[in-house]
C-alpha cells in the first residue's frame, strides 16, 4: 500500500440551482486525469468518498445523495463560438461507477459564473455592471447552454433576493436557455424527441401491466406516467417513496422498460451502466400539498405536480433537465403531461415537486407534422461554497 502524500488539485466547491458539485479547470488536473478513462474516473469517484457501502460519503466532498454526488470538468471551448467545454460525471454512491451519459440541468448554472471567474471568459467582455451571456458546450450530450451570469463591480453576483424552492437561502438570479435540447436526427428524424414516435404510449412493464406513458428526449430521456395508474396521489414527498423498497424496484422497472422501449438500451443488462438517464417522473393534476419545508402549496399556484426519480431515489426537488422534458411534454397535447396540466398549451408551465414550484418556459412548435422544442428556458441561482485545493490519494 503507498504512503505517499496526497495529490493537491485546485477546485470549487459550487452550488448550482438544487445541486452541488466539486468543479474543476481540465488543465489544474493532473496530467493523467486529463483524459477520459478509468484513471479520470477513480480520481473523480476518490474525490467525492465513492464507492461507500456506508452511503455516506464521510471519506470525501460528496453528499451520498444524487444531487450532491458530482463533478464537473471546464476546459476551453472546443465548438467555434463557444466560451467553455463543460463535462459533467455522475458519481454512483456505493459502487465504482461514473455516469457519462447526460447532463446536469442544475449544475449547468454554476458553469457560468465558474468560466467568468476562472479566465475563461476574455476580460473585455466583463462589464462593471450587467450581465455577460457564457455559451457553453455540454460535452456530455452535444448541446448548447447559454448562461446569463449577473455582474456587480467587476465580478459575479453570488447574493441577492431570488429564491429557488429546494435552496434554503436567496442568491442572485442566473437565467438558463437550453438551445434545441431535444434529440433529433434518428430512425425517426425530426420526430425523435418522442423515439416511439407517438405522444403517448402503452408501455408494457413485467410485474406491473400496461400503462400510459410520454416517452421524451427533451433536455434529458425521460418517461412519465400518471401517478394514480401506479397508485399515488402524485404530491408524495421522499420519504413517502424513498422508504418502501418495492416502491423503488416498481420505478426502476418502469425506467428499464421505458429505456427499451426508447432504444436507449438493447437489453435489461445495460442498465447497470445507465444510472443518470432515462429519468422516470409521475404526474398529478394540480392538488393543495405542505413541500418538505413545511409550506403550503395551494393547488392554483400550478399547472401540475411531478414527483420524479433520481439514481434510485425520489429527487428532494426537481432536476434541470427534467424540468426542460416537463416544459417539452406539457406543451404538446395528447402526453400525459399535457393532459395532467389540463391540457394547457403554452410557452410556460408551473409544475410542484416536493420542495415548492418551478416555471419553466419552452418554445415548443409543430414543424411538418412533427414536435419540436427550440429553446427552454429557467432562473436558477449558483454559489462558490469554498476553493482552493482538493487534497486526495492518488487512486492509481
Amino acid at each position: 500500500m503507498s504512503h505517499d502524500p496526497q495529490l493537491r488539485i485546485p477546485a470549487t466547491y459550487m452550488r448550482g440551482g438544487t445541486s452541488k458539485g466539486v468543479f474543476f479547470r481540465l488543465q489544474d488536473l493532473p496530467e493523467w486525469a486529463q483524459t477520459p478513462g478509468p484513471q479520470r474516473d477513480a480520481l473523480l469517484m476518490r474525490v467525492i468518498g465513492s464507492p461507500d457501502p456506508y452511503g455516506k460519503h464521510t471519506d470525501g466532498m460528496g453528499g451520498a445523495t444524487s444531487s450532491t454526488s458530482k463533478c464537473v470538468i471546464i476546459g476551453p471551448a472546443t465548438q467555434p463560438d463557444h466560451d467553455v467545454d463543460y463535462l459533467y460525471g455522475q458519481v454512483a454512491i456505493e459502487r465504482a461507477f461514473v455516469d457519462w451519459t447526460g447532463n446536469c440541468g442544475n449544475l449547468s448554472t454554476a458553469v457560468g459564473p465558474f468560466a467568468i471567474s476562472n479566465g475563461f471568459i476574455p476580460v473585455d467582455r466583463i462589464p462593471e455592471n450587467g450581465t455577460v451571456a457564457v455559451k457553453v458546450w455540454q460535452k456530455n450530450i452535444g448541446k448548447t447552454i447559454i448562461v446569463h451570469v449577473p455582474i456587480r463591480n467587476g465580478v459575479v453576483q453570488e447574493t441577492g433576493d431570488f429564491e429557488l424552492d429546494g435552496v434554503t437561502f436567496p442568491a442572485a438570479e442566473i437565467v438558463l436557455e437550453f438551445v434545441d435540447p431535444s434529440d433529433d436526427g434518428g430512425d425517426n428524424g425530426a420526430a425523435s424527441m418522442f423515439p416511439t414516435g407517438n405522444v403517448v404510449d402503452d408501455l408494457v412493464v413485467p410485474g406491473i401491466g400496461t400503462l400510459r406513458a410520454t416517452m421524451i428526449t427533451a433536455g434529458i430521456p425521460t418517461i412519465f406516467v400518471n401517478a394514480a395508474d401506479i397508485g399515488y396521489r402524485g404530491n408524495e414527498l421522499q420519504g413517502d417513496i424513498n422508504s418502501d423498497s418495492a416502491a423503488l424496484q416498481r420505478f426502476e422497472a418502469i425506467r428499464t422498460a421505458g429505456a427499451l422501449r426508447m432504444g436507449i438500451i438493447r437489453e435489461v443488462a445495460e442498465m447497470a451502466s445507465r444510472q443518470h438517464s432515462p429519468k422516470v417522473a409521475m404526474v398529478a393534476p394540480p392538488m393543495d400539498f405542505v413541500s418538505s419545508a413545511g409550506k403550503s402549496v395551494a393547488a392554483d399556484a400550478m399547472d401540475l405536480q411531478v414527483r420524479a426519480m433520481s439514481m434510485g431515489k425520489m429527487h428532494h426537488a426537481m432536476m434541470g433537465t427534467a424540468s426542460v422534458a416537463i416544459a417539452t411534454a406539457a406543451g404538446v397535447p395528447g402526453t400525459v403531461v399535457n393532459a395532467a396540466a389540463g391540457g394547457q398549451v403554452g410557452d410556460a408551465v408551473t409544475f410542484a415537486h416536493p420542495s415548492g414550484l418551478l416555471r419553466v418556459g419552452a418554445q415548443v412548435t409543430n414543424e411538418d407534422g412533427h414536435w419540436v422544442v427550440r429553446k427552454a428556458i429557467m432562473s436558477r441561482s449558483a454559489r462558490v461554497l469554498m476553493e482552493g485545493l482538493v487534497r486526495v490519494p492518488d487512486p492509481r
